[in-house]
């Protein structure tokens, strides 16, 4: 029985939940901050440099920590106080996000510093993400859930739409800017979480063991779910396909002769679509089986990307953006569903942190694979090799014996029932 079940504690409504509101609140302030400087840092590499690889190796060092500290940092926030943790990575990227801006503001730009800040400052707001993400079950009754998460994910989109133009925006300013905002930002947002009063996990009465026991734990618990297991490998090389997309729009735009503000409303109408599809996600759950989301998804991912190659209209590049964000949308609240309803409160960090290890961590590769493929073949052909790549992942995937097998989201299984 989770605190919110208790009997004598009944449930407010969702809008009600004051801890749920601090939670959401002080968290979307933080991603907020966050994906400013994740568009701002190999944007305004690029932009100073000239050197697409430069910006690679940015991009590199900001996504590194979700495969190497993934791991660890999801049995560390089953351990910790989830709150008392994200209050500390909140004040770290605050400090990060000040360096930075003062390093630049005063015009020094040092690649070893910059990439030194970003390693720090992916690997605190991974910690933060997956603490929250624990969190949420914890606040919510079982029946909220899918509401909850729906919210989630729709804040983070939002973040990414106001994100992307605010870095794009500030850098076009004075390259400092975007890391000034975002400090401020994290500041913020550490007064929302500090009004929260409610525990962010549940009292455990299991023991805890070595930390290297208890990641085989989480590893082991992600190998038994054949459906995710199966999915996240699919997502995994969707994520570095993107990555490496990003980077080769930035640069071809950048070769037409694009401002960095036109670079930054174009990949943020991608958060704007998917903002609209978290929001519809509910319906497509209720329509559809996992298995059709996914393969359905994979398949419109490819036929979308394999225009961008020759496209150079920033409307009709940004209406491709909307329309994959739109799917991706729709993905992750379907996908941290079923996460959230099927882990146990005391391996949540660690579930999450195996899925977004799997499905995320190789994501660090993608503009490194990107900036070597740009030098050497160009804008145009680079995206449609990732596009290739792309259509042989849907393919693969829906050939796969765990899709195939399918899975159930807990509101379909009642129906079954």
């Amino acid at each position: 029985m989770t605190l919110a079940e208790k009997p004598t504690d009944p449930p407010a409504p969702l809008q009600h939940n004051r801890d749920f509101r601090m939670l959401w609140s002080g968290a979307g302030l933080a991603l907020l901050g966050g994906r400013t400087t994740a568009f701002a840092y190999p944007l305004m590499v690029l932009w100073t440099t000239g050197s697409s690889r430069a910006a690679g190796l940015i991009g590199f060092a900001l996504l590194l920590p979700l495969l190497l500290l993934q791991l660890p940092g999801g049995a560390l926030v089953d351990r910790c106080d989830r709150r008392r943790l994200m209050l500390f990575c909140g004040a770290g990227s605050a400090l990060v996000g000040a360096g930075v801006a003062a390093a630049l503001l005063s015009g020094t730009i040092w690649l070893p510093h910059l990439l030194a800040s970003a390693f720090a400052e992916g690997s605190l707001m991974m910690l933060y993400q997956l603490a929250e993400r624990a969190a949420v079950p914890a606040l919510v009754t079982p029946e909220q859930l899918p509401a909850a998460l729906v919210r989630n994910e729709a804040r983070t989109r939002a973040a990414s739409v106001l994100g992307q133009p605010m870095g794009s925006g500030l850098a076009g300013v004075s390259a400092g800017l975007p890391f000034l905002f975002a400090s401020l930002v994290h500041v913020a947002s550490l007064g929302f979480l500090a009004r929260a009063r409610g525990p962010f996990q549940e009292t455990s009465d299991i023991p805890r063991r070595s930390l290297a026991s208890e990641m085989r734990e989480g590893l082991t618990w992600l190998w038994g779910q054949r459906f995710l297991r199966a999915v996240i490998a699919a997502v995994a090389v969707t994520n570095v396909l993107f990555q490496g997309l990003n980077l080769a729009v930035m640069a071809a735009m950048k070769g037409d002769g694009r401002s960095a503000l036109s670079i930054g409303l174009v990949t943020m109408l991608s958060g704007a679509g998917g903002l609209v599809g978290s929001l519809t996600a509910g319906r497509w759950m209720r329509w559809c089986t996992m298995r059709t989301l996914v393969v359905s998804g994979l398949v419109v991912w490819t036929v979308l990307m394999v225009p961008v190659a020759g496209l150079h209209h920033a409307v009709a590049l940004g209406a491709l953006f909307a329309a994959s964000g739109y799917v991706g949308g729709v993905f992750n609240v379907a996908a941290g569903v079923l996460l959230s309803s099927t882990a146990p409160d005391h391996m949540q960090g660690r579930a999450n942190s195996v899925v977004i290890l799997v499905g995320s961590g190789a994501m660090a590769v993608g503009p490194l694979i990107a900036g070597y493929l740009l030098e050497a073949v160009g804008s145009p052909r680079t995206i449609l090799i990732l596009s290739a790549v792309m259509g042989v992942t849907a393919v693969l995937t829906a050939l796969s014996p765990g899709v195939r097998a399918g899975a159930a989201l807990p509101h379909q299984e009642k129906a079954a029932a």
